[in-house]
């Protein structure tokens, strides 16, 4: 399974319309996650038409992204892989560890709000955040994640510049 990641999309100040390289790789994706901050459901809509779409609540989306269908965490299996997702991990300090004990049986926690591409791996866990793929603040470039998962397993993770 592919499964292209992407957070703080930041619509419609930020996000207007799906940018090229973004588009690219959701032509290709089989599930698409988003990690809140979308501001609006339309980019959630416009992410469906490339494949399906999971996606948590952000500290910046109202009722209309709750009333689309995103919670504030999912919890859901994919490929045999024990994903947690939501928008705000927390402080970086112990962060790791700090998800481990949220999420025990995940294999993956997905996540967003700092606009700051990360995975980093420890005791089974991967945790993973996207960065934003339009509002890069401090960072060198606009980034989204991919992923590949076959039979319970994370075959590859990557964060890639799209700006």
């Amino acid at each position: 399974m592919r499964v292209v990641v992407l957070s703080d999309t930041h619509a419609p100040r930020r996000w207007r319309s799906c940018p090229e390289r973004v588009a690219e790789q959701l032509r290709t994706a089989d599930l698409i996650l988003h990690a809140g901050d979308v501001c609006t459901p339309s980019v959630l809509d416009e992410l469906a038409a490339y494949a399906p779409v999971q996606a948590v609540r952000g500290n910046n989306d109202g009722p209309d992204v709750a009333e689309w269908g995103a919670p504030e965490v999912l919890e859901v299996t994919l490929e045999g892989v024990r994903v947690a997702m939501l928008h705000d991990s927390g402080p970086a300090s112990g962060r790791l560890a700090r998800m481990g004990r949220r999420f025990p049986e995940a294999d993956l926690v997905v996540f967003g709000h700092s606009h700051i591409p990360l995975m980093q791996a420890g005791e089974g866990l991967l945790i993973f955040n996207p960065g934003s793929p339009t509002d890069r603040r401090r960072q060198p470039k606009g980034t989204i994640g991919l992923l590949r998962l076959d039979a319970g397993r994370i075959v590859d993770a990557e964060i890639v510049p799209v700006t």
